[in-house]
């Protein structure tokens, strides 16, 4: 096997310091825009490198197909990972098919809100563009393994888990990730700064988040009408994490696990909900009020620039805020239905990542080393023929015991990074 990271910002960095402590691959090539922070990628996963030189810095214009193209074939890659933002999911995404590879992304294609009734129906939807292409991909025998980082990756491995070992019905599947991480700035005073990119983080919030309900899917004649639209943060709820997060509250949040787990998993109704605290609902609003969310160009001083752009550097970069953050992030999903005993269950199956941990072991933040270490899993998966397939295909289509076991298993078997199930009181069940 060998790898072709397209960009090297937190995620794409994270990946390559954790691959590096594997044996599954040949070569792997970490390319960004700017090829110094390529290089830094590079040589900070070379000092953990099991193999022999399986680490090369190179130069790719994300946003174009024939850059993508032209890269993997100059080194022989076999399978792409798009760790780039979601506007830049489409070059990768052909580029790669054109050059005759797999492909792997952990966010998927952009939506398009509804030009009449964006708070009800869904317009162009997360990875629409992506799953037009299924059959070309079919047909070309090549792989699209989409939305395969926690979330959407993990969280769609344990709705697969769930609906093959622990349910017999399923009413839903309501992923719900929070976390109690703080940044403190230089005078010990907590910061402003996401843990993740905001230009990321501006899309999934401030876009009408979509809902999946199975009533509606069968009433309209299939899996495409069940899909529906509501305002930016609706229906908050405190939901409880384990420690050390504990209550968070929540709010719906357009994201790509509601449009890929109907597709393979049957459940009644399917949710995201983010715990974004008050403060930054509250940022999120005003950069709206304020037109900084907006994605067009303006003009300022006779140059072109994006509001979001803008915002996006103002911040910190995530990927260097690790040093001045604590706490952990949790990622889960909350199952609700039938146990296969024909008892009520519920059951929250949840990932957590402490900080201080994943600062020490790979310099990696928690939120960057999360994402980054599922699609490493699921590349190993691929490379032993555990996992194989040809199309767009989401997490929910492959077994997830050998994804689960893999990434719990003590190192060097495995990643090291258990996952937890966690039963919980089924609404209106006897205290």
């Amino acid at each position: 096997m060998r790898i072709l990271v397209i960009g090297s910002g937190g995620v794409g960095d994270a990946v390559a310091r954790i691959a590096a402590r594997r044996e599954f691959f040949e070569a792997m090539v970490v390319a960004d825009v700017d090829p110094e922070r390529a290089q830094r990628t590079v040589e900070a996963a070379r000092k953990h490198d099991v193999g022999t030189d399986r680490f090369v810095a190179a130069t790719v214009d994300a946003s174009d197909p024939a850059s993508v193209e032209a890269l993997a074939r100059e080194h022989r890659a076999t399978h792409v990972l798009n760790a780039v933002d979601p506007r830049f999911v489409m070059p990768v995404f052909t580029g790669t098919l054109a050059a005759g590879a797999d492909y792997l992304d952990m966010a998927m294609s952009l939506s398009h809100a509804h030009p009449e009734a964006p708070h009800e129906l869904p317009g162009v939807k997360l990875g629409d563009e992506q799953f037009a292409l299924a059959d070309t991909w079919e047909q070309a025998g090549r792989l699209a393994l989409v939305g395969i980082g926690v979330e959407p990756g993990l969280s769609d491995v344990f709705a697969r888990y769930a609906a093959d070992h622990l349910f017999s019905r399923i009413d839903e599947l309501g992923v719900r990730d929070g976390a109690n991480l703080v940044v403190r700035g230089a005078d010990g005073e907590p910061v402003f700064a996401p843990s993740f990119s905001i230009w990321t983080t501006i899309e999934e919030c401030l876009n009408p988040p979509v809902l999946w309900s199975a009533e509606r899917a069968a009433a309209g004649g299939g899996v495409e009408d069940g899909w529906y639209t509501v305002p930016p943060f609706h229906e908050p709820e405190v939901f409880d994490f384990p420690e050390p997060v504990g209550p968070v509250e929540c709010v719906h949040v357009e994201h790509e696990e509601v449009l890929l787990m109907p597709r393979w998993v049957d459940a009644q109704r399917v949710t995201f909900k983010y715990g974004l605290g008050e403060e930054f609902i509250g940022v999120l609003r005003t950069l709206h009020r304020l037109g900084l969310d907006s994605t067009e160009p303006v003009q300022v001083r006779g140059a072109s620039v994006s509001p979001r752009d803008v915002v996006a550097a103002v911040l910190p970069d995530p990927a260097t805020i690790g040093p001045h953050m604590t706490g952990a992030t949790c990622a889960g999903l909350l199952v609700t239905g039938t146990g296969t005993d024909g008892a009520p269950r519920e059951v929250y199956l949840h990932h957590i990542v402490d900080n201080a941990w994943s600062m020490a072991e790979y310099g990696a933040q928690c939120v960057v080393w999360q994402t980054a270490v599922n699609p490493v899993v699921a590349l190993e998966l691929l490379a032993a023929g555990t996992w194989a397939g040809a199309g767009v295909q989401g997490p929910e289509a492959f077994d997830a015991v050998p994804f689960l076991e893999l990434l719990a298993a003590p190192a060097p078997l495995g990643y090291g990074s258990p996952w937890a199930l966690q039963e919980r009181v089924p609404a209106g069940a006897a205290d």
